[in-house]
């Protein structure tokens, strides 16, 4: 079956970039700043060629959108989402809480995705229509009885401008928002697979970002869309919900609504 061959694939992308990422954990990295200001280090391109190599040579036919080194076969419908650290800030602080996140994207949609966190060695795996397991084992989101029993997290107040940061606000006013949490990019995503947290609220994502994360929390039995709502997919703009627990999606998009 294909997608059995795309999963043993995946995790093999993921322990080649995880060879990549660990000798340079902790070691006192240069950084450079890429465009949009974001730093990137030698471990970044390094996991990304790692995992480029094995796609050219295994899937020479697919696509690959990747975050240090663009794209490949843009036209093609399966699209590889490649992001070696998502996180390189929480990475160069020596904090074990960035990922690298592999996503298989057909047509657009998310099929398949890894939250892979190489130095305590942890592994997210969703697939559709299978459950999401973390090293093997079943992962699961928790129930939330309601908005203020909920723990949000967000990488970080800075990620919003004025005008999403009112909306993320009125949100956060009505949670838990004495356990709200902040930092952590996407290893936020596979606390919530895992039942730890109830709310992840951003904006700004680009593809490589969310789209590895989508089948991993839908897999554990969460939902993902964006501020309204709706379904993500690859022409989506950026602004990223991802619930426990899908009954809460209606007073969520409600809370955000009241922002300004």
């Amino acid at each position: 079956m294909k997608l059995d061959s795309d999963i043993a694939l995946a995790q093999r992308l993921a322990d080649a970039a995880g060879e990549a990422i660990r000798p340079w954990f902790r070691q006192g990295l240069d950084t450079e700043r890429k465009g949009d200001a974001t730093p990137v280090t030698i471990a970044d391109r390094a996991a990304e060629e790692a995992m480029r190599g094995i796609l050219a040579a295994e899937r020479p036919d697919d696509g690959i959108i990747g975050e240090e080194f663009g794209s490949r076969n843009v036209g093609a419908s399966r699209q590889w989402v490649l992001d070696p650290i998502d996180g390189t800030a929480g990475f160069l602080a020596g904090r074990p809480i960035f990922g690298t996140l592999i996503a298989l994207v057909v047509d657009g949609w998310p099929v398949l995705g890894v939250i892979d966190q190489p130095i305590l060695r942890e592994r997210w795996l969703g697939v559709t229509g299978r459950a999401t397991t973390l090293n093997g084992q079943a992962a699961r989101c928790r129930p939330c009885p309601s908005l203020a029993d909920a723990t949000l997290a967000t990488t970080g107040p800075h990620y919003f401008d004025d005008h999403d940061g009112g909306h993320f606000m009125a949100l956060a006013a009505r949670t838990d928002h004495r356990r709200m949490v902040m930092g952590g990019d996407c290893y936020n995503y596979a606390m919530l697979a895992s039942g730890q947290i109830d709310l992840v609220c951003e904006a700004g994502l680009k593809l490589h970002d969310w789209a590895a994360l989508v089948p991993v929390v839908e897999g554990a039995g969460g939902t993902m869309c964006d501020w309204n709502g709706e379904p993500l997919h690859a022409a989506s703009d950026g602004h990223v919900l991802a619930l426990g627990d899908p009954a809460r999606l209606e007073d969520v998009v409600e809370a955000l609504a009241c922002g300004h």
